[in-house]
């Protein structure tokens, strides 16, 4: 989806940007962002440095400072300073979410 599109679902914009780290899936490199916006399926980031610098098209999106909360995502579309990401869903959430079930502790 390119940024001018209407998102599909809710999105929840911060009323400041929230600090996370983008980190390869290797782990052979990491970079500082700024989560401007966020719905269940992707998220709009300013990223540290140049986008291109990053060189790969999948990566993780990493929420908490011991690495514990993140999401495998993908880069969607470059406008500007800002970078669009979709989020890559695998497992049993991604099942749930198709099935329409939510996540109950």
């Amino acid at each position: 989806m390119s940024e001018g599109e209407q998102p599909k679902d809710k999105r929840v914009a911060f009323e400041r940007p929230v600090e996370a780290r983008l980190m390869a899936i290797d782990g052979t490199w990491q970079r500082g962002c700024k989560i401007h916006d966020v719905s269940e399926t992707g998220a709009k980031l300013v990223i540290d440095g140049a986008v291109t610098d990053i060189g790969q098209k999948e990566f993780f999106l990493v929420l908490s400072p011991m690495g514990l909360a993140y999401r495998h995502c993908e880069l969607a579309w470059v406008n500007g300073e800002f970078v669009g990401v979709q989020f890559i869903n695998r497992g049993r959430a991604s099942k749930r979410a198709r099935r329409g079930e939510t996540l109950v502790s």
